[in-house]
C-alpha cells in the first residue's frame, strides 16, 4: 500500500507539473498568478489524502466537499492530458519531419495557447458529459440456454451489480437509480461482485433500507472486492449483511435446488482478514448437474477451475471508467469487459461497474446493471 501511495503521488504530481508547464507556454503568467496556481495544484494533488483524513476524524462535510472537488479535478486533468499528449506527439512528428526534409514547419507547432485551450475545452465538455453518463444506468441483457437449469424452474433471472462504491460521492440519488434498474428486472437472484462500499462507511447506514428493499425469490449474494478490505472488512461485512446479502467467502451454496452460487474473497484482502479457499476445492463440493455461478471480484480466471463452473461473474475494471484509461486497464486484465468464452465450456462476464470510483464521471464506459436470463 505504501508503494502504491508513493507511486500515485509521484505520477499525480508529475501530471500537475506537465499542465503547469503547458499553462506557462500558453499564457506566460506573472509571479502572483503562478503562486495561486501552484497552491491550487498542490491542494488538488493532496486532496485524496485530505479526504481520507477528514473521513477518519469525522469531518464528513469537509470530506465530501474535497472528494467532489478533488476527484472531479482528477477526471478533468486526465482528460486534458489524454488529448494534450496526442498533440505533443503530433508536434514531435512535425519537428522530426521538418528536420528530415529540411523544411520550416514551425508554424504548425508553435501555437502554444491554442494547444492548451483545445484540450482544456475538450476536458471540460467531456467531464460534463461524463457526469451525466455516470447517472444513466445501462441494462445489459444476456440469455443463456443450458440443460443444467431444472425444467420445473422455468426462467431464472440473475441480476448483477458491481463496484457501486457507496461512500462520499455515490449516495442516495445514485443508489436509487441503480436499485430502480434492478427492480425493473424483477430478479430471482441478486448478486454483488464486490466494492459495494468505499472508504469510511460509518455514515452509510441510511442506505441499508434501499438495498434491503430488493427481496428476490432465491436470495441475494455478495463477495468482497478490494474496497471492502480498505474500508475495514468487519464494517463492510456488517453493512452488506444488514442490506440482506449473504456473503460468500470461499463458500458455495445450492439455491432452491435450482442453481449453485459460489464466491471467493478478493486477493487484495491477503494482508487483511482474507479467507483463501482454492477454487477447485470450493467448486468440487457443489452438485455438478446444476448450473454453477462463480462470483469473483477481479476478472482473473483460475485455469485449474475451468470446467468446474459455468459462468464467472466479475467486475473491478470499470471498463477504465474514463476513456482512454481502458487501454491501461486492458494491459492488466485482457478480458476487461463483457462476455467471454473460456476453455472447457466455462464463460466469464465482466460488469463495467454500477457506480464510480474517484471522479464522479464515466466517459464512454457507462454504468451497468447486468440481467442474465438462464433457461433450459
Amino acid at each position: 500500500m505504501t508503494l502504491f501511495l508513493i507511486t500515485f503521488l509521484f505520477l499525480y504530481s508529475t501530471l500537475h507539473f506537465y499542465i503547469f508547464v503547458k499553462l506557462q507556454y500558453a499564457f506566460h503568467l506573472r509571479f502572483v498568478p503562478n503562486i495561486f496556481i501552484v497552491i491550487f495544484m498542490a491542494m488538488m494533488t493532496f486532496a485524496p489524502f485530505v479526504v481520507r483524513l477528514a473521513e477518519r476524524v469525522g469531518h464528513e462535510s469537509l470530506a465530501r466537499f474535497m472528494a467532489y472537488a478533488g476527484y472531479t479535478w482528477m477526471g478533468v486533468i486526465f482528460l486534458f492530458f489524454s488529448l494534450s499528449i496526442c498533440i505533443d506527439v503530433f508536434r514531435m512528428v512535425i519537428h522530426i519531419s521538418g528536420f528530415i526534409f529540411r523544411r520550416d514547419l514551425s508554424g504548425l507547432t508553435s501555437a502554444y495557447r491554442l494547444f492548451f485551450i483545445i484540450p482544456m475545452i475538450y476536458a471540460l465538455l467531456a467531464s460534463a458529459y461524463g457526469y451525466w453518463e455516470a447517472r444513466n444506468i445501462t441494462v445489459e441483457k444476456i440469455a443463456i440456454r443450458t440443460p443444467k437449469i431444472p425444467e420445473s424452474a422455468g426462467k431464472v433471472t440473475v441480476v448483477q451489480v458491481s463496484d457501486i462504491h457507496l461512500g462520499l460521492i455515490v449516495r442516495e440519488e445514485r443508489l436509487r437509480l441503480i436499485m430502480d434498474a434492478v427492480k425493473k428486472a424483477n430478479p430471482d437472484i441478486l448478486v454483488s461482485t464486490g466494492d459495494l462500499v468505499d472508504g469510511q462507511i460509518d455514515g452509510l447506514n441510511g442506505l441499508i433500507g434501499m438495498l434491503d428493499e430488493i427481496k428476490p425469490r432465491y436470495g441475494k449474494f455478495a463477495v468482497t472486492g478490494n474496497h471492502e478490505f480498505y474500508a475495514g472488512i468487519k464494517k463492510a461485512l456488517d453493512f452488506t449483511e444488514k442490506a440482506g446479502f449473504r456473503m460468500l467467502r470461499g463458500e458455495g451454496v445450492t439455491v432452491g435446488g435450482v442453481i449453485n452460487i459460489a464466491g471467493v474473497d478478493d486477493i487484495a484482502g491477503r494482508p487483511f482478514n482474507y479467507v483463501e479457499v482454492p477454487e477447485t476445492i470450493l467448486l468440487s463440493k457443489v452438485p455438478r448437474n446444476l448450473f454453477t455461478i462463480l462470483m469473483k471480484h477481479q476478472p482473473v480466471v483460475d485455469g485449474s477451475a475451468e470446467g468446474l463452473f459455468d459462468l464467472q461473474l466479475s467486475g473491478h475494471t470499470h471498463k477504465g471508467q474514463i476513456f482512454p484509461f481502458r487501454f491501461i486497464t486492458r494491459l492488466f486484465y485482457p478480458m476487461y469487459t463483457g462476455y467471454h468464452s473460456l476453455p472447457l465450456g466455462s464463460k466469464l462476464y465482466v460488469n463495467r461497474g454500477s457506480g464510480t470510483w474517484g471522479p464522479p464521471i464515466r466517459f464512454l464506459a457507462p454504468p451497468e446493471v447486468t440481467v442474465i436470463e438462464l433457461q433450459r
